[in-house]
């Protein structure tokens, strides 16, 4: 039986599951063809990233259920879980990835609105007088 690798990323609230294996380079995102779902050419790179800093672009087929958040978010989280996955494959590739901050998780989230402001720091007008 065929291995497959599975890890999750994760960016803001997006949360994606990638499901790696021995195949011919497709990547489907909840069932989706990648280009179709993430159709901003800047997502497409930015999932294929971490197949092209370590020449494995055509080398393995990729699932990925994706939740929550935007578009942007999980294309980031899916690139985080493939570099992930591809680590757990093989463990010469994290030097590459790690240079290219691809295995770094964003820690950046939205900031909580405060009481007594509009958000999280705006506040309401001010009248002197």
């Amino acid at each position: 039986m065929e291995k497959i690798k599975s890890t999750l990323g994760r960016r803001k609230e997006a949360v994606t599951r990638v499901f790696l294996k021995k195949g011919d380079g497709t990547i489907l995102v909840n069932d989706k063809d990648y280009k179709a779902y993430f159709n901003v050419p800047y997502l497409q790179n930015q999932v294929e990233l971490p197949l092209k800093l370590t020449e494995t672009i055509t080398s393995f087929t990729i699932k990925i259920t994706a939740s929550g958040g935007g578009l942007k978010g999980q294309a980031e989280a899916a690139k985080l879980g493939i570099a992930r996955a591809l680590v757990e494959v093989n463990e010469n590739y994290k030097p590459a990835l790690k240079a290219a901050g691809v295995l770094t998780r964003d820690p950046r989230n939205v900031e909580r609105k405060k009481f007594g402001h509009k958000k999280a720091r705006k506040s309401f007008q001010f009248s002197k007088r």
